[in-house]
């Protein structure tokens, strides 16, 4: 009867570590962003199929724009899921050129001589910092080799950090 308690207490002790739990719902994250490809995806090939039909005659040029923005800020978008399935990371830098080029899609499709002095000298300063953060994204190392976060605080707190779950 112990014994039985004892392998019931460990399977259970098994199935809730904190090592299978973290795998259990990156597998559920990966699957929500697999969705959200497949949806971006679908989306896209809606708006391509729509930015033919703006092609033919009579013309907009604004809506002609608007639409070949709109693909690329979708195709950015895409390529930031699939770094972030092949990398499990978010890309600071594509993250960056999608903001640059959602910002210059709403000041070229609604046009800078319409749009309020206000909208434009927010968007001048929005822009500029995101310039800025790509620049200082160039000079960050792509990947931290030598900093390990976990090994620091198991140093500082080794009974709190390292045996919790496992």
């Amino acid at each position: 009867m112990n014994e039985s308690l004892k392998n019931s207490s460990t399977n259970q002790h098994k199935w809730f570590s904190r090592t299978r739990m973290v795998q259990c719902l990156e597998a559920v994250q990966d699957l929500i962003v697999i969705s959200l490809c497949i949806a971006l995806f679908s989306v896209m090939v809606i708006q391509l199929r729509a930015m033919f039909y703006s092609l033919l005659p009579p013309l907009n040029f604004k809506d002609v724009t608007s639409d070949i923005l709109f693909l690329l800020i979708l195709v950015e978008l895409f390529r930031l899921l699939i770094i972030y399935l092949q990398e499990q990371r978010v890309s600071i830098g594509v993250a960056v050129e999608v903001s640059i080029v959602s910002v210059l899609r709403e000041v070229i499709v609604r046009g800078v001589l319409e749009s309020h002095w206000s909208q434009i000298l927010s968007a001048c300063a929005f822009l500029l910092v995101m310039g800025v953060l790509l620049i200082v994204r160039g000079w960050l190392p792509p990947t931290f080799n030598n900093i390990d976060p976990e090994r620091y605080f198991s140093k500082e707190k080794p009974a709190t950090y390292n045996n919790i779950g496992q």
